[in-house]
């Protein structure tokens, strides 16, 4: 399946990536453009370099390669952790893991890696600092709460918390109209394509277009819902285990939670969305199941609209790949 004269698997660190060449095997390099550029002169030609997503130590050293030619792949960590599972591996070291995803490469089919624009760039920073924030914004929120419930023992805590969140709320504010401005400089017109689609609203097509990279990162529907986390999945065994259907969760959880709020909107002015929810009730199904298949829905239209370059109409049937 592999059609590389020679793949290398990359575990990155913040120090240092340990590499396994499915030729020349363990090497190991600085983390540092120097180490960068010591390892460039160990790849042969047609060479096949694989790394995990691991926020910020992988993107230098994938953004480097790929402006020196480079063929390079970007991996879901967890499908690399299923991989060594399914291997039984007793070692988990820094070199044994390189090895992995070495192997890993050589027998299945990876995503070419494209490097970010500056604003595409810019984008995913932001929106990472915005997470950051959105957390610690909701654990301060708990905590207030939790100080109103004991009766504010301590007015100087409360207070002190207060702050935190009036300073959290200011700094979100403006990520956010950053986020804006950028994607309305980069993707104005996807923008617009996603905000026709009732239901879908500017924050929610803001983030999907950050998160997905102008939906550059996805083949097909299925796979930006399996990205998202918001696919459902099935606990059956046998006669005796019958587990409720529920999302897997694994994705994003603020866009996730951001389209399952505009489902709700969507069941009352999206046709299509209103049909589904509408007959998965009519089967005496839960309501929350039933809005989350509409996210669901509401994710595919984003994926097909996003492609086609058209905007909404809800007479038009897609023949794209699901």
């Amino acid at each position: 399946m592999n059609k590389y004269n020679e793949t290398f698997g990359i575990d990155i660190s913040k120090d240092v990536f340990d590499c396994y060449g499915s030729v020349q095997g363990h090497l190991q390099f600085k983390n540092t453009e120097a180490g960068f550029n010591k390892f460039l002169k160990t790849l042969t030609k047609n060479s096949l370099v694989v790394m995990e997503a691991t926020g910020y130590y992988h993107y230098r050293l994938a953004q480097f390669l790929y402006k020196k030619s480079i063929v390079v792949s970007v991996v879901n960590p967890l499908s690399i952790k299923r991989f060594i599972q399914m291997k039984l591996a007793k070692v988990k070291t820094d070199k044994s893991d390189a090895k992995a995803i070495c192997n890993y490469a050589l027998i299945n089919e990876v995503p070419i890696y494209s490097a970010l624009t500056d604003i595409q760039s810019e984008c995913l920073q932001l929106f990472r600092l915005l997470d950051a924030y959105l957390k610690q914004r909701t654990a301060t929120k708990n905590k207030i709460h939790g100080e109103v419930v004991l009766g504010m023992p301590s007015k100087f805590v409360y207070r002190s918390l207060v702050r935190n969140k009036k300073q959290l709320d200011k700094e979100v504010k403006a990520i956010e109209l950053k986020l804006l401005s950028l994607v309305k400089e980069d993707q104005q017109k996807q923008l617009t394509l996603l905000m026709s689609i009732p239901g879908i609203g500017q924050k929610t097509a803001l983030f999907l277009i950050v998160v997905t990279d102008g939906f550059s990162k996805f083949e097909n529907a299925s796979q930006l819902c399996s990205y998202v986390g918001i696919t459902p999945t099935i606990r059956e065994s046998g006669s005796s285990v019958r587990g409720r259907a529920r999302i897997s969760k694994v994705g994003n959880r603020k866009l996730r939670n951001l389209l399952f709020l505009c489902s709700f909107n969507a069941c009352k002015h999206n046709k299509a969305c209103k049909a589904i929810y509408d007959r998965i009730v009519a089967k005496g199904k839960s309501k929350k199941l039933a809005l989350i298949a509409v996210a669901n829905k509401l994710l595919k239209q984003s994926f097909a609209i996003a492609k086609s370059g058209r905007p909404y109409d809800e007479t038009y049937v897609s023949i794209l790949p699901r």
